[in-house]
């Protein structure tokens, strides 16, 4: 049985230990979720945070912060969105919800556990009024497609062409593509590249104050 829920402090070495079996190549460079980064997005955004449980092992997590962009697709890198992983930029009067990461373990990939964490941040944005929730996806495919542009293989992937695990998972999900963000996060898979994604909150009310 999978449970959705919030993160909670004695989750975190799981969590580490669940980053580096799901990101190898990424744990070559440190950019994976550190204790102490938890511990602080626990503390700053308790609701935020979210892992999933099956038959008791943590098997996935995602992480995520609000902001405020201005303009509001302003380009961006993951260290300075997420404040070098920290999440210190928390901005609980702003009116996006930004994906700082998602992981699943890839013995349980494939399995609807993703889009479960994303329904359950999109049931966050909801409770919270939040306009939209975005984030930066690496394109994990375009490595292997390197002779054309970013954008390009974006454009591709969009229209069925060609298939990205991350890109086509996000627009499953409902999520728009908005354009590229280069040198987002240095990884061997993106060249650095990440698609900015949007999902608009259709019950978002301006006039309401919560």
């Amino acid at each position: 049985m999978i449970i959705i829920r919030n993160t909670l402090p004695e989750d975190i070495p799981k969590i580490v230990k669940l980053q580096e079996d799901s990101f190898p190549y990424l744990a070559r460079y440190g950019n994976i979720w550190h204790p102490s980064e938890l511990e602080s997005h626990i503390r700053l955004f308790p609701e935020g945070q979210f892992c999933a449980e099956l038959n008791g092992v943590v098997v996935a997590s995602a992480s995520s912060l609000i902001v405020l962009l201005e303009p509001e697709y302003k380009e961006h890198t993951w260290k300075d969105i997420t404040a070098d992983g920290t999440i210190t930029n928390h901005d609980p009067k702003g009116d996006s919800l930004y994906g700082a990461d998602i992981s699943t373990h890839p013995k349980v990939r494939h399995e609807g556990i993703g889009k479960m964490l994303y329904d359950a941040r999109k049931d966050l944005v909801k409770r919270l009024n939040l306009r939209r929730m975005i984030s930066g996806g690496r394109l994990f495919n375009y490595c292997e497609h390197a002779s054309m542009s970013p954008l390009e293989f974006a454009e591709k992937v969009m229209k069925g062409e060609l298939h990205d695990p991350v890109l086509s998972f996000e627009l499953d999900n409902e999520f728009k593509f908005i354009k590229i963000l280069p040198n987002y996060l240095e990884d061997v898979r993106s060249l650095n590249n990440a698609s900015f994604i949007e999902w608009l909150n259709p019950e978002y009310q301006l006039d309401i104050i919560l």
